[in-house]
Formats: C-alpha cells, sequence, structure tokens
C-alpha cells in the first residue's frame, strides 16, 4: 500500500489501475484532437461546396453503427449514443462557424 496525501493507505492494485485510466484518458484526448482535426477539413470543404453544416443522414447512421459497437463491446449504447451526440453537435457547430468565416 502507498500512503496518499490525505495518509491514507491506498492499495497498489489500485493504484495501477489508476494509472491505467490515466494512461487512457490522456489516450482518448489525443483521438478526440486528432478526430477535430479530421471534422475541421471536412468543415472547411462542405463550406467550398456550399453544403449544410449538418448531415442528419450521416450522422443518423453514425449512432446506428456505434451503438451496435457499443454492444459489440459491452459497451451501454444509450451511453454510446449520448456521447456520439455530444461530439457531432460540437462538430456541426465549428461546421457552422467556418461556414460563416468565424473558425
Amino acid at each position: 500500500m502507498t500512503e496518499t496525501p490525505d495518509n491514507v493507505d491506498v492499495p497498489a492494485e489500485l493504484l495501477r489501475l489508476r494509472g491505467s485510466i490515466d494512461n487512457m484518458d490522456a489516450a482518448l484526448i489525443h483521438l478526440l484532437a486528432e478526430r477535430f482535426k479530421i471534422t475541421q477539413r471536412v468543415g472547411e470543404l462542405k463550406a467550398t461546396e456550399g453544403l449544410p453544416p449538418a448531415d442528419p443522414g450521416r450522422e443518423a447512421e453514425q449512432i446506428e453503427r456505434l451503438r451496435r459497437l457499443a454492444t459489440e463491446a459491452h459497451l451501454d449504447p444509450d451511453f454510446a449514443e449520448k456521447l456520439i451526440n455530444f461530439i457531432v453537435a460540437e462538430v456541426v457547430r465549428h461546421h457552422a462557424a467556418i461556414a460563416e468565416g468565424q473558425s
């Protein structure tokens, strides 16, 4: 066991698991950053081509696909849908800003 600043003993296994969680969180942030770099380019292309910032058909396909992947991965598909909806809303906001020349 390792002592924390609060003088509470924390089992080594818990510290190891927390370290793994920290690494995964960092990986998620880096993956999201890469995803947003790509969607930035998508927004630029949409603006150039006069396409709308949102694509409801594509978004519905993505939600269906990610719900299926979540189920296969034993992750709550409702959670996966909430997460992708949050991400897509931010992407659409960026695309609208690009279309308005505010990027």
